[in-house]
């Protein structure tokens, strides 16, 4: 896997569990369409995993 990947916010957090919620905000998404660029480290990689139905992930 790449060293960095990019993630896009492409469903709402509405109408989720509020811990998916803070997910998403802890992954620096506000909006749908935003893109943030982390480091494809473990920590972040399992939280892209557990809110893989509200975003789109890519390698850089």
């Amino acid at each position: 896997m790449a060293d960095r990947i990019k993630i896009t916010q492409v469903k709402s957090t509405i109408g989720r569990p509020a811990k998916h919620g803070r997910i998403v905000r802890s992954l620096g998404l506000r909006k749908i369409n935003h893109t943030v660029e982390h480091n494809a480290d473990p920590v972040i990689l399992g939280q892209v995993k557990k809110v893989c139905h509200l975003v789109k992930v890519e390698e850089v």
